[in-house]
């Protein structure tokens, strides 16, 4: 599996940044508000783009924070060639 190392090399490099980032002051982000059934749709939307776009190299990770999580997203984003909106929604669904 060529993906693995690669994908473990971005986790790390996500919880390193994620725990450098940890010490900053910073006013929390406002999560946007989604409705239930919105919810329930961006989250099958999401499992969908998981397994058509990460599914091919990865199996579903443990839960990470959104923050982590959205820093390993974005730099398989690029590797990844996926768009924004996929990515957005693939972490929806990794976080929920």
């Amino acid at each position: 599996m060529k993906c693995a190392p690669v994908f473990l090399l971005a986790l790390v490099l996500a919880l390193t940044a994620f725990a450098a980032a940890s010490n900053k002051k910073e006013a929390p982000a406002l999560a946007p508000v989604v409705h239930s059934n919105d919810a329930d749709s961006m989250r099958a939307q999401g499992e969908q783009r998981f397994r058509a776009n990460c599914g091919r190299c990865h199996a579903a990770p443990q839960k990470f924070p959104p923050r982590a999580m959205a820093t390993v997203l974005r730099h398989m984003r690029v590797r990844a060639t996926i768009t924004d909106q996929d990515m957005q929604l693939v972490l929806f669904y990794m976080t929920q």
